[in-house]
């Protein structure tokens, strides 16, 4: 892991760091019912920008990119305090089972930590093995399931 840096990424880099966002969409993973990737730019380059958020990025030696995380501090919850939610985490398929998804999450839980956060969360797809066993060796004080709903879109995609 001596060649791969996890840091900050930076506004210049959205459109890279986007498209490493199609790794999550590979099966068993999908595209999102209302994914618009000019509403994800913007949300990106937001969560660059943010004070309550952050990108971090696993930069190789030469420079490339070969992981992302994203994470935001978004409640304070009675019961347990401010909560870090990872919501994305991806790896280059070429690059897996490398300590990348290790580093990255590390990183989160930093970051989450320097910024007042309890605990962090994160949620996973049933199908989704793999990531289900990293999560598992990462030792997570719970474990449970997570549900959604779509919900009546509105005038911002």
């Amino acid at each position: 892991m001596n060649d791969v840096t996890i840091r900050a990424a930076g506004q210049a880099e959205v459109d890279a760091i986007l498209a490493m966002f199609e790794w999550l969409f590979d099966p068993p993973g999908y595209t999102p019912q209302w994914w618009n990737v000019e509403r994800a730019r913007e949300a990106l380059a937001e969560a660059i920008a943010a004070p309550t958020s952050t990108i971090l990025v696993a930069e190789l030696a030469g420079g490339d990119l070969a992981g992302v995380v994203s994470a935001y501090l978004d409640l304070n919850s009675v019961r347990f305090g401010l909560r870090c939610w990872v919501e994305d985490l991806a790896v280059a398929p070429s690059r897996r089972s490398t300590g990348i998804g290790k580093a990255l999450l590390d990183g989160a839980k930093a970051w989450a930590k320097e910024h007042g956060a309890t605990h962090l969360e994160l949620d996973t797809g049933l199908a989704r093995e793999d990531a289900q066993r990293f999560y598992e060796r990462e030792q997570p004080i719970a474990t449970g399931y997570s549900y959604s709903w779509a919900l009546e879109r509105t005038g911002r995609n």
